[in-house]
């Protein structure tokens, strides 16, 4: 299934190639930027009844394009981007249907277990989404914090799928190293997420056609949905329609209706 995004940069939505995400100035590449506000994205998405796509901060500067999407489409979209437990709530009763977080609960490289419980305490495991968004070292993944930039020791793997599935509703996972680029998905990664989520996610990075939606439904075995970024036709791309991405979903439902 097809889930929409609004990625927002220094309050523009944008699509980004996500490993130059960085501190360093001149190193972000930048695929499009859109002249329209993230809540005409945001009231596109409700017209057509796509529920579960993610707003993303991505740096400072956001939150006002934030509030007015999630305003567009109350209980539609989810948030991410700088999230922690003494503003999760806020975010919720702006209109967000889940909180979506990563750095805040890693410290120097580790799960903080304190942290994650502090925040399921506030908000509740069923409005949570905790973004495991990775990069590949060798053989395996590793999650990344910080705008990716920085890799934890968190292995991507049936058994931290497993044990951070107590704590959340949702993953959220981008392939970093694909991000962006519109070269086709990470299907190793895709198979590897069908196999072990015991809960639903969302994989994002590197969709080019609607065959990516089509192998992404399939190797995810109804666990993992797709977001489509730099491809889809209303962020400049020319890979997919987001028409088409609509229809697949209709067609999708429909066949899975009994």
């Amino acid at each position: 299934m097809f889930r929409p995004c609004i990625d927002l940069h220094e309050g523009r939505v944008k699509q980004i190639v996500g490993s130059t995400l960085s501190d360093e100035a001149g190193g972000l590449r930048t695929n499009f930027v859109s002249e329209r506000p993230a809540a005409w994205y945001a009231e596109l998405y409700r017209r057509d009844g796509l529920r579960g796509g993610h707003v993303i901060m991505l740096g400072t500067g956001n939150e006002d394009s934030a509030r007015a999407a999630l305003a567009a489409y109350p209980g539609g979209l989810q948030i991410g981007g700088g999230i922690n437990a003494d503003n999760a709530s806020a975010w919720l009763e702006a209109g967000a249907s889940h909180v979506i977080v990563t750095s805040w609960v890693f410290r120097e490289g580790q799960v903080d277990w304190a942290r994650l419980k502090q925040l399921v305490a506030t908000v509740g495991k069923e409005r949570l989404v905790l973004d495991l968004s990775c990069r590949r070292r060798g053989d395996i993944y590793l999650v990344v914090t910080d705008r990716w930039q920085n890799f934890t020791a968190l292995e991507i793997s049936a058994e931290t799928l497993q044990s951070l599935s107590g704590y959340c509703a949702e993953f959220l996972i981008h392939a970093v190293d694909v991000e962006g680029l519109c070269r086709g998905i990470d299907r190793e990664l895709v198979e590897k997420l069908g196999r072990w989520s015991p809960i639903p996610m969302t994989y994002a990075g590197g969709a080019n056609s609607l065959t990516d939606l089509e192998e992404v439904t399939r190797a995810g075995q109804g666990k993992v949905d797709l977001t489509i970024g730099s491809a889809l036709d209303i962020f400049g791309g020319r890979g997919i329609r987001y028409a088409d991405a609509v229809a697949f979903n209709r067609q999708w439902t429909g066949v899975r209706q009994p």
